[in-house]
């Protein structure tokens, strides 16, 4: 082709290079980091950078397993122990017959329930008592024992009513003593009823005596315990003067007492030990003092009973 030919044919288009990775870095921002691959470079290559927490300095720690067998041994002990001691400590409740907030009540009562053929006579009727103050206006008293009653029925120490009032506790031992004053003027005979009844029944006979007055009606008056050849010996129902009668409420006993003359001489009139030793009375036995007698000699048995009681339950 000519140059004149050359001249008159069109011009090709210009076809532009792709601009150099160089020229376009030098148009990105300033501190912009160039991922393009460069010419002739493969899949790129990511590498993640290990944990934070993970130091090549670090020892690795292995599982305790040298620690964890004993904890679990020692947890199982522990275990195994308090069961023991739960259990013992149920057994020991149910032997006693109690739990711990009632066991100390429920033992006592156990005790005083058994006391009758475990105590000698001696220790709940001694040979002499001392009344300090127990006689009219404070004066002293002593009483001596003239009689221990033998064995006897229920039927035989109480009138037929009083018997049926003491019925619902039951009859389990009756024991009696008869007593004599300084003087041998006067005679007192005292007892205690052992009863078959529980807790809640002495509670509920106590409530009912105090209640109906069952103590103070002469037609309830226990009966004496009158000794051949002793100065009790004419001591029969008509001479009786004054009595007590007191449901204990902490025991199975029924403590009672009941004064009269030594003289065999009757009394139409008898009166409770409660009124007999007020100080304006003037009946007939409160006058001769057979209210301070059946009241004093009764309040000291049933103090004895509640020592021996606490004596035979706590041991020294």
């Amino acid at each position: 082709m000519s140059e004149a030919d050359s001249a008159d044919s069109p011009a090709a288009p210009v076809v532009p290079s792709p601009p150099s990775p160089r020229t376009t870095a030098a148009r990105r921002a300033v501190g912009a980091v160039d991922l393009t691959p460069g010419p002739g470079a493969g899949r790129p290559f990511v590498s993640f950078a290990r944990p934070a927490l993970y130091d090549d300095s670090t020892t690795r720690l292995r599982p305790v397993r040298t620690w964890a067998q004993p904890r679990v041994t020692a947890a199982a002990a522990c275990f195994v122990l308090g069961l023991g001691l739960i259990g013992g400590a149920a057994t020991g409740s149910w032997l006693t017959g109690g739990s711990e907030e009632t066991g100390t009540t429920l033992s006592a009562y156990a005790v005083a329930g058994e006391l009758w053929h475990s105590v000698p006579v001696d220790q709940l009727f001694p040979a002499t008592i001392k009344g300090e103050g127990a006689g009219p206006g404070g004066a002293d008293r002593t009483w001596t024992r003239i009689a221990v009653a033998p064995d006897a029925s229920c039927k035989s120490a109480f009138d037929p009513l009083l018997r049926k009032a003491l019925a619902p506790a039951g009859c389990l031992r009756l024991l009696r003593a008869t007593y004599t004053d300084a003087t041998r003027s006067h005679v007192t005979t005292v007892g205690l009823l052992f009863t078959k009844a529980d807790a809640d029944a002495m509670r509920s006979l106590r409530t009912r005596f105090t209640e109906e007055g069952l103590d103070r009606r002469p037609d309830l008056m226990p009966r004496p315990y009158a000794a051949k050849g002793t100065p009790a010996a004419d001591f029969g129902d008509a001479q009786r003067a004054s009595w007590t009668v007191s449901v204990l409420p902490d025991a199975p006993v029924v403590a009672f007492s009941v004064s009269g003359f030594a003289d065999g001489r009757a009394v139409t009139e008898p009166e409770p030990a409660d009124e007999a030793t007020r100080t304006s009375e003037t009946s007939a036995p409160a006058q001769a003092g057979l209210g301070h007698e059946a009241k004093g000699i009764a309040d000291r048995v049933e103090r004895r009973l509640r020592k021996t009681i606490a004596a035979t339950e706590h041991p020294s």
